[in-house]
């Protein structure tokens, strides 16, 4: 690491690992960008107009401006630092919020109106919403991440990374292995073992360029289902400039708010835990960042995309400790709101999605989702070990009951349909659904408690798990409902008991101390301490 001792210090923009980075934070955003095209397209049935010409191209503002922004808090941080090792925080589509968007709120008003354009401004309200909610966060949320251990950002962090990110292309991966293995392979050798490829081409373009060529490779043999070379034709017909236009239908989905609020108040919150657990994760990789200037810049870009017609929140992306473990600086998030934005204004993300197999690119995020769940072990202390792995499972739950739930809707039929209470496996189902119930929040509550048990501080333990009953008692966590009053009752007085059974751990703790204390004072040798006649 070079550092100036003296004089100026002025950070380099561009590092040889920001093309690793790049490479690879670039191809996740731009993977999300596709994936929530196809989704609007696909499910919502929006005009091709309003997703090329209205959706892609807010996004193409939104989301660089929070690299640029990102950029210059690593820039500031370096140079106040004196260092050269600091790596931007990565930044793009919110994953979760991007499928929520679209299946809670979108598709249900489709459904009911066949009105894709109405279910679209409703999204940009809901989308408005939630960048109001981070934006309080702005101002609460460093507090929450004084008091809250690591353990508990960290584990419910890891959870989300490796259910939400790892898992599903682990399986998609293991479907094409002819394609996926070998690009997988790229990365393992790369970035997990750290080995210089030829010329220095950077491990996440390689793996992309190798796998795709595979990917063609084998349409060429006959191995058809992966690839479809008509679709590239097709692509060509959204060649253009599509530049962002501001619009009032933002405004028009706000006259029926009150609906949107069941699932904004707890994604927003979702929104600033995360974003908080992301700096925590930053912090112990060795990049202290502002959690309020993160925040605000999340919240503000949710509000400007929703104006300008995107329904998807943007979000500090998990990953930062492994984007800088392969060399990424402060360039790499420049670049990638570059390219991102060069992509959706020239409308090439039909394109993209043509020529490129998915499977080229998912183990760059099966990459990003070990690393940080490797981190939430690594990075805190060995005795928190337990209550990493209780937070996360709130996350493992909430993936699980997704299956199920997807399965059961597959064959035109749900739980309560099925009769699934009825059965051997409802009371697992019906558990494992307020389990994973506001996963996130779910999943910090808990680690907390497991930490400061750990630790035998139960008076925080107590206050933890009061928390705990409030944020059930109103359906932010472990409720299978909207938001609203005495929502999950019976968890509710779970963690009332549980919190009554700390407190008397904490009673107990304390008279014993008072009694050790008590004893030391009148042992002999404390007796010669304060000038007695001990021997």
């Amino acid at each position: 690491m070079a550092v100036s001792t003296s004089g100026e210090f002025r950070p380099r923009l561009w590092a040889a690992g920001d093309w690793n980075a790049f490479f690879g934070l670039g191809t996740n955003v731009i993977l999300n960008v596709i994936v929530l095209s196809s989704l609007v397209l696909g499910v919502v049935k929006l005009p091709e107009g309003i997703v090329f010409g209205r959706i892609l191209p807010a996004l193409g503002i939104a989301l660089p401006l929070g690299n640029v922004f990102y950029a210059y808090l690593a820039y500031r941080l370096a140079r106040a630092e004196r260092r050269e090792d600091v790596a931007a925080m990565p930044y793009g589509p919110s994953v979760p919020h991007m499928f929520i968007v679209v299946f809670v709120i979108m598709l249900p008003i489709v459904l009911a109106t066949h009105d894709p354009l109405k279910a679209w401004e409703a999204g940009l309200a809901w989308c408005f919403i939630i960048g109001v909610i981070i934006l309080i966060g702005a101002f609460i949320g460093p507090t929450i991440r004084a008091f809250t251990p690591r353990a508990a950002m960290l584990g419910t962090l890891a959870g989300i990374s490796i259910v939400f990110i790892s898992m599903r292309p682990a399986f998609q991966i293991w479907e094409v292995p002819w394609i996926g293995f070998i690009a997988l392979a790229v990365i393992l050798v790369s970035w997990v073992a750290n080995v210089r490829l030829p010329f220095n081409v950077p491990g996440g373009l390689a793996a992309v360029v190798i796998g795709t060529a595979v990917g063609w490779i084998a349409e060429l043999l006959g191995w058809k289902g992966v690839l479809i070379p008509s679709a590239v034709a097709d692509s060509f017909r959204q060649f253009g400039l599509h530049l962002p236009v501001p619009g009032g239908e933002v405004l028009r989905g706000l006259r029926d708010m009150g609906p949107l609020l069941a699932t904004a108040i707890p994604l927003g919150v979702y929104n600033f835990t995360e974003g908080m657990n992301n700096v925590e994760s930053a912090s112990a990789a060795g990049d202290s960042y502002s959690l309020r200037a993160i925040l605000l810049a999340d919240g503000t870009g949710a509000i400007v995309g929703s104006f300008l017609g995107s329904p998807f929140p943007p979000a500090v992306y998990i990953g930062h400790p492994g984007w800088k473990a392969v060399g990424g600086r402060i360039g790499y998030s420049l670049a990638t709101g570059v390219a991102v934005a060069g992509v959706v204004f020239l409308g090439l993300v039909a394109l993209l999605l043509a020529v490129i197999p998915i499977q080229a690119l998912l183990p760059i995020l099966l990459f990003i989702g070990l690393v940080i769940g490797a981190q939430a072990f690594q990075t805190t202390p060995a005795r928190h070990a337990p209550a990493v792995a209780l937070a996360l499972l709130p996350n493992v739950a909430l993936w699980a009951k997704g299956l199920v739930d997807d399965v059961l809707a597959a064959a035109g039929t749900d739980a309560a349909k099925l009769g699934l209470d009825k059965t051997g496996v409802g009371d697992i189902y019906h558990g494992m659904a307020l389990f994973g119930g506001g996963a996130v929040l779910a999943g910090m509550v808990i680690g907390a408690i497991a930490a400061f048990v750990i630790d035998r501080d139960f008076v925080r333990a107590t206050v933890a798990t009061l928390a705990g009953a409030v944020f059930s008692f109103f359906g932010l966590i472990n409720s299978v409902g909207p938001v609203g009053v005495n929502v999950s009752a019976t968890v509710t007085l779970g963690y009332l008991l549980m919190a009554a059974s700390f407190a008397v751990a904490a009673w107990h703790a304390g008279q014993v101390g008072a009694e050790r204390t008590a004893v030391q004072a009148r042992s002999p040798a404390a007796e010669g301490a304060t000038g007695g006649d001990g021997v």
